[in-house]
């Protein structure tokens, strides 16, 4: 261990921020109030965790690793309002947590798309989150319909939140440097998803099923994932052809797709 803390773990993926210019706009773009909590995914050495503890009511820090743990408990030992918690961030209970928190968080690149699933899941229980990424997951996160980028995260993030490119981040702002860019990203949650879906959980079945063969015709995806009856039916019922890809759909055709898939369920139900 050296005098600036643990070294990373390439395991892990861990890129300690250490470019204090970064830190300040990260804190300004959380625009964190005093009667706020805050959620911090993955503190690292704390650059961020400090600033965050001066603008909160209370900050609650889950990291992973037991060293750094370790070292923020020591060096952070003066901020009554943290709660510093040793665990995995996927494994966070969120019924356990405050409503209406801000989230913040340097997230590992090679956990950065489950954990934001995870994250979009809860998206009523958080205000606003931002969250520093890889330069490709933050294009898919913001992608229009019928570009290369735009997948499963892009339709999942425009239905629950709002989301837009704060700033770009240099490698050069990381020990250790990484070999590709940062992008942080800014989300509200939406009040009311931006599409009327009648059944949420088939929604999302949906759309990772229609992305789950990106090379595939809509059908032919849908058929590999189990919807094999009546599929051609249901889409010609939304009026989208069935030789379609899903990339080229916008949210309002997946939602009527859905909300059709709803339909026939329910029929297949009835006594």
């Amino acid at each position: 261990m050296s005098s600036r803390g643990p070294s990373s773990r390439k395991a892990l993926g861990q890129h300690f921020l250490i470019d204090p210019n970064i830190v300040r706009k990260i804190v300004a773009a959380a625009d964190v109030r005093g009667d706020e909590t805050v959620l911090e995914i993955g503190p690292g050495l704390g650059a961020l965790t400090r600033p965050l503890c001066e603008a909160a009511k209370r900050v609650i820090a889950v990291e992973i690793d037991g060293r750094l743990v370790a070292h923020l408990q020591q060096t952070l030992h003066d901020c009554p309002n943290l709660d510093l918690r040793h665990g995995d961030a996927l494994e966070v209970c969120f019924d356990d947590l405050p409503e209406r928190m801000v989230v913040v968080a340097n997230l590992p690149y090679y956990i950065s798309s489950p954990l934001l699933f995870a994250l979009f899941e809860q998206y009523r229980r958080w205000d606003r989150m931002v969250v520093m990424l890889q330069r490709e997951v933050a294009r898919r996160l913001v992608a229009a319909p019928g570009t290369r980028d735009y997948g499963i995260l892009s339709v999942l993030t425009r239905y629950r939140t709002e989301a837009a490119v704060a700033f770009h981040v240099s490698p050069n702002c990381f020990r250790p440097r990484p070999d590709v860019g940062s992008t942080v990203v800014t989300f509200t949650s939406r009040e009311r998803p931006a599409a009327d879906v009648a059944d949420e959980a088939l929604f999302v079945r949906v759309v990772r099923a229609a992305f789950a063969h990106r090379r595939k015709t809509l059908l032919n995806s849908l058929r590999d994932e189990g919807f094999t009856r009546d599929t051609v039916a249901v889409l010609r019922e939304t009026g989208i052809e069935p030789s379609r890809r899903a990339e080229t759909l916008a949210l309002e055709e997946l939602t009527r797709l859905a909300n059709a898939m709803h339909g026939l369920e329910a029929k297949d139900d009835r006594p």
